[in-house]
C-alpha cells in the first residue's frame, strides 16, 4: 500500500489532466459550472496525493480556490496538480487550471490549494513520504505551504 521510499520528488506525482468543455457542463450564463471545475480540481488533487502516498487518500480541506476567469463551451482545460507541502499524514496539493488555445498558449483561470490525508483501509490517517525539493520554485512553494499549514492550524484552534 504505502511506498517503500522515504522521500519522493514533486515530479513523481505531478499530474496533468485535459478536459474539453461540453454543453452539459455549461451554466445558464454560457460558462463552465464552477462546481464541475471544483470536481476536476478535487480529482486531480486526489491523483497527485495517491501517487505521492502510494495508497488511498481523502480530501480534508480546500484551503484556497480562486476563480480568475471563466471558461466556455469547447474550451480545452488543462488541470495541473503538484505536491507543495507534506506533514506527517497530510499533503498540500496546488492545482492550477488553464484554458489552452489551439496554438498551445495557456491562460490561467483558477488556482486552488487542497489538503489531502493519507488513510488506511479503515480510514485512519497514515504517515506519508517526505519530499526532496530540487528547484528554487519548489523550495519557495514549500515555505509558502508551511505558512498555510500554520494558518490552517491556527484557524482550527480558533474554531474555524
Amino acid at each position: 500500500m504505502n511506498s517503500i521510499r522515504k522521500t519522493k520528488y514533486v515530479s513523481d506525482s505531478l499530474t496533468e489532466q485535459v478536459h474539453v468543455i461540453r454543453s452539459l457542463q455549461i451554466n445558464s450564463y454560457g460558462r463552465l459550472f464552477g462546481g464541475q471545475l471544483m470536481q476536476w480540481i478535487d480529482e486531480t488533487a486526489g491523483v497527485v496525493s495517491r501517487r505521492h502516498f502510494g495508497g488511498d487518500v481523502t480530501t480534508a480541506a480546500i484551503d484556497t480556490l480562486n476563480f480568475k476567469a471563466p471558461a466556455y463551451l469547447n474550451d480545452m482545460l488543462v488541470v495541473i496538480g503538484r505536491i507543495t507541502y507534506v506533514g506527517r499524514t497530510s499533503m498540500e496539493v496546488r492545482v492550477d487550471t488553464y484554458v489552452e488555445e489551439l496554438d498551445g498558449t495557456r491562460k490561467s483561470i483558477n488556482r486552488a490549494y487542497l489538503v489531502m490525508v493519507a488513510v488506511d483501509g479503515d480510514g485512519n490517517p497514515m504517515e506519508v513520504p517526505g519530499i526532496e525539493l530540487k528547484s528554487v520554485s519548489e523550495k519557495a512553494e514549500w515555505e509558502n505551504g508551511k505558512k498555510r499549514y500554520e494558518l490552517r492550524k491556527k484557524r482550527r484552534q480558533e474554531g474555524f
